[in-house]
């Protein structure tokens, strides 16, 4: 490494320290060093993959500034992902090399040369394990609701007891971008914080192969397996990425056995539920349903807006409600959907010095996100919608039935139709058989309702997003 190409690192440090305060910087780039300049490609030496997804998810911008303004040029950006492994005679680094997403590009792995004695230092003493755990993905920093408050709950009560509990294995699974990763290594930063000492590891199903295939072909399968036994808590993530792999998940059997036996905790995650994983051995399968196995759904209409609420005020935004209710919307996919929506939302803001707007919003949308033409709202919809919702005979709000539920349906849709349809209270009256003075004390009761019971904002939310 020449002294010049740190010397210009360091300018490029002190940019990016200018741009993004103390505290973020000494988190994310206090230990990147630059290895090499090669024509137009710099290569970064970085302390872990979480890095890399921060620096392509959210600095990437700032750091192209950076290397432009300190070399002069544009320059392609490489990684060089740096990890210990201590499960074979000798240590050994593997360096991932990969180029940057703003340029394209894969990734490819090689071997780096072998170090000292594995688990050992120079003075002798055992290598603490890296628990390749990402700092930001802790329990205060994940939204709960409704829709997955119990894999939350499971999630804590596994962390706060992870030698004592009747959730082992926990089987976690559901869609891409539910926030499943984010939710097991919570997990592993809980169980560190209250006991620094736990040997806690987080990986995912595609480097436990990769690791394996280079025990593989290091003759050194049997301390791969003795290297995981020995662990305290096994975060393994995106387990359909073994399936297949026979000879990989023979090894994983012994080291489930062994762990579940002695009362260490393991999770997984996974992109469907163990009865639908093909290319796994069943006696694995099986063992993979001894404990409990929960679905982490999509995020539900109140747990996308409190996401979208949380991101924004962490992106240091303040989205006005009506740009909330329509990203919250239309993004109903996943978390990252909703992570990318604010992220685009805050850089055209900013590239426009404008507020930020329902029409921004759209923009940013309108090339990941298909958003539905807004229909007109009439009178017949709404029946059909509140009927619905409150699983009732539409012609029950017609009739002179005065029964509670049917009275309750009967003023939503009064409260609704005046508020969608610009109908007056006499043809809202008119249609429901109902008089002019009815209709209004209706949407009176329906508005009071609303300010003081939470329920009844909810149903009238859940309607009107069905409408809307």
């Amino acid at each position: 490494m020449s002294i010049d190409l740190q010397d210009k690192w360091k300018a490029c440090q002190r940019f990016i320290l200018d741009n993004v305060g103390e505290s973020r910087f000494n988190t994310w780039f206090a230990k990147t060093v630059a290895l090499k300049l090669e024509d137009d490609a710099i290569t970064l030496n970085v302390p872990s993959n979480f890095v890399v997804e921060k620096y392509e998810d959210d600095f990437l911008p700032l750091i192209h500034s950076a290397l432009r303004k300190v070399f002069g040029r544009p320059l392609q950006i490489y990684y060089n992902l740096q990890v210990l492994s201590e499960i074979s005679n000798s240590s050994i680094v593997v360096g991932e090399s990969r180029k940057s997403n703003a340029v394209g590009g894969k990734v490819e792995r090689q071997m780096i040369a072998p170090g000292a004695a594995p688990g050992a230092t120079a003075a002798g003493k055992a290598h603490a394990i890296d628990p390749q755990l990402n700092p930001v993905y802790n329990f205060e920093n994940y939204c709960s609701g409704h829709s997955n408050l119990l894999a939350m709950t499971i999630a804590e009560n596994i962390a706060n007891h992870p030698r004592n509990n009747d959730f082992n294995p926990f089987f976690l699974y559901g869609d891409v971008g539910v926030g499943k990763t984010h939710l097991i290594q919570a997990i592993g930063i809980r169980v560190k914080e209250q006991n620094p000492n736990a040997k806690v590891l987080y990986t995912t199903a595609r480097e436990f192969q990769h690791l394996y295939s280079q025990a593989a072909i290091s003759k050194s399968i049997p301390k791969f397996i003795n290297w995981f036994m020995q662990l305290d808590v096994l975060l393994l993530d995106d387990l359909q990425e073994i399936a297949g792999k026979v000879k990989t998940t023979e090894a994983l059997f012994p080291i489930f056995n062994h762990l579940h036996q002695n009362g260490r905790q393991l999770v997984f995650t996974c992109d469907r539920p163990p009865m639908e994983l093909d290319g796994i051995a069943d006696r694995l399968i099986d063992r993979f349903k001894w404990g409990l196995t929960e679905r982490l759904p999509r995020p539900d209409a109140d747990l996308r807006k409190k996401i979208l609420k949380f991101k924004a005020v962490k992106n240091g935004l303040d989205l006005p409600e009506d740009v909330v209710d329509f990203i919250s919307t239309n993004a109903t996919n996943s978390v990252r959907e909703i992570e990318g929506v604010v992220r685009g939302v805050l850089t055209r803001s900013i590239s426009l010095n404008a507020p930020i707007t329902v029409d921004i919003a759209r923009e940013v949308m309108k090339n990941s996100i298909a958003i539905p033409e807004k229909k007109p709202i009439n009178f017949e919809m709404i029946v059909e919608s509140v009927s619905e919702y409150y699983n009732l005979n539409p012609d029950a709000v017609f009739s002179k039935n005065r029964m509670r539920d049917i009275n309750d349906a009967r003023q939503v849709i009064m409260y609704l139709s005046h508020k969608h349809t610009g109908l007056s209270s006499t043809v809202i009256g008119r249609k429901l058989n109902r008089r002019h003075g009815t209709v209004l004390h209706g949407i009176s009761a329906v508005k009071e309702r609303i300010e003081l019971i939470p329920d009844v904002a909810r149903d009238i939310e859940s309607i009107e997003a069905a409408l809307l």
